[in-house]
């Protein structure tokens, strides 16, 4: 069979892969996205994986963020604070992390995915105000922590999700619920501005990025029905895909020392 072939094939099947796991878990999944297209779909230069799928997060919760939007479920002023001020900072995150040895950043990176692993198995708190509002005060705590979650979001060049709903919580006293739909919108511009970096030093494989948003959309038209068969297990099941994405943290960086 073709090389090219199984290449794309592989992408496909790896998009498929992290769209049924946000699809499922939501924020964590697209961590997973970098991991595969080193290891599985056989990208060589992690700054390319890294910049392919920052492209592809983006994509994604622009899919997510249209069905949330519908739902009534954004709240628009917050979100576009924490994400306008998290702009600059991914782009300032995509630069350093450009800078860095592609080893030394997949170290990082592992760090990170490690984090991620560890948030996921916190116990989550749906308490707080459904009907909160941008004040002065608010703006005032939601900037620095959208700068701050956007430099790191850009650095790792994942959707950061794990830190912005948690961010918009304490900054706001949002719902869960309205949290992780407004984190859509800095997911989206991280996302885009992490990959535009990328792209401008020619570091997005753009044939596997549509490989890897096909997958990931076909991935999600088949969350929802797994979704519903793991409903009664959900803390189970999430606890399992932690301990995975802790486990895949310490692959990556075992290979990055080896």
């Amino acid at each position: 069979m073709d090389p090219a072939v199984v290449t794309y094939a592989l992408a496909v099947l790896s998009g498929a892969v992290v769209g049924l796991l946000l699809g499922v878990f939501g924020g964590g999944g697209s961590v997973l996205a970098t991991p595969l297209l080193i290891y599985l779909v056989g990208v060589r230069d992690p700054h390319v994986a890294i910049g392919t799928s920052a492209a592809a997060v983006a994509v994604n919760a622009l899919a997510g963020l249209a069905v949330q939007a519908r739902a009534g479920r954004v709240k628009w002023p917050c979100a576009l604070v924490f994400g306008g001020a998290g702009l600059a900072g991914s782009l300032v995150g995509a630069h350093l992390a450009k800078q860095l040895d592609g080893g030394v950043l997949l170290l990082w990176f592992a760090a990170a995915m490690a984090l991620i692993g560890g948030s996921m198995l916190l116990p989550k708190k749906n308490a707080g105000d459904p009907a909160v509002h941008l004040t002065a005060a608010l703006t005032a705590r939601l900037a620095p922590a959208g700068l701050v979650t956007g430099l790191a979001a850009g650095f790792f060049g994942i959707g950061g999700g794990f830190l912005i709903v948690p961010g918009l919580m304490a900054a706001t006293g949002m719902t869960l619920a309205h949290a992780g739909a407004s984190s859509l919108v800095s997911v989206s511009l991280f996302g885009a501005a992490t990959s535009a970096s990328y792209a401008a030093s020619g570091l997005v494989d753009w044939p596997l990025f549509v490989a890897l948003v096909v997958g990931g959309a076909l991935g999600v038209l088949a969350s929802d029905p797994v979704a519903r068969r793991l409903s009664g297990r959900a803390d189970v099941a999430r606890r399992m895909f932690a301990v995975m994405v802790i486990a895949t943290a310490a692959y990556v960086a075992w290979r990055s020392l080896a």
